[in-house]
């Protein structure tokens, strides 16, 4: 058993080819097994060592499940791996995009006065449906990237585009009134 390094691929850990939306079957199989492998209570007699080494092995196995099982996480991670999203990165979102957003801007500045139950129900509506057409347009990429991942490199800047609408949706949906 080699010991993780901290910047251990959790695809690689996993031995499972880099995608979006890998097998959730052996995502789930692969996080038992190594559960089990990586159990403290079966090194309680080892050394000091190899009981960090795998409480290490057992923390990167609840990392890369947590990543790996969850979508939007899964969806940064790959983005990250890739080296196509960096952290805290200033991204230009397509003028078009933040034309459209600001009409919801905008209605949701008014509601903030001006409470109106009609206008914040169409304004919900809106977000659902531009949330429902980028999760579509995703749904699209990410599947045309996972068909040939290694051809499909030249999709990545349109699915990094899409993840920065998403989380520019995102933070709308937060504002609205509950």
């Amino acid at each position: 058993m080699s010991e993780a390094k901290p910047d251990t691929n959790y695809f690689d850990f996993y031995e499972l080819p880099i995608q979006f939306n890998p097998d959730q079957n052996a995502v789930k199989t692969k996080f038992y097994a190594l559960s089990k492998q990586f159990h403290p209570d079966f090194y309680a007699n080892e050394s000091e060592g190899k009981q960090q080494e795998v409480l290490n092995l057992s923390t990167l196995n609840n990392k890369a499940y947590q990543t790996l099982s969850n979508a939007k996480k899964r969806l940064k991670y790959v983005l990250e791996l890739k080296g196509i999203v960096e952290t805290d990165e200033a991204y230009q979102l397509p003028q078009s995009f933040l034309m459209e957003m600001m009409d919801v801007n905008e209605a949701l500045m008014d509601l903030d006065f001006e409470p109106d139950a009609e206008k914040l129900a169409q304004v919900k509506g809106d977000v659902d449906a531009i949330e429902k057409d980028l999760a579509n347009e995703l749904n699209d990429l990410i599947a045309r990237f996972d068909s040939n991942p290694t051809a499909s490199d030249a999709l990545l800047p349109s699915i990094k585009d899409n993840f920065y609408r998403q989380k520019y949706v995102d933070r709308i949906r937060e504002r609205l009134p509950k």
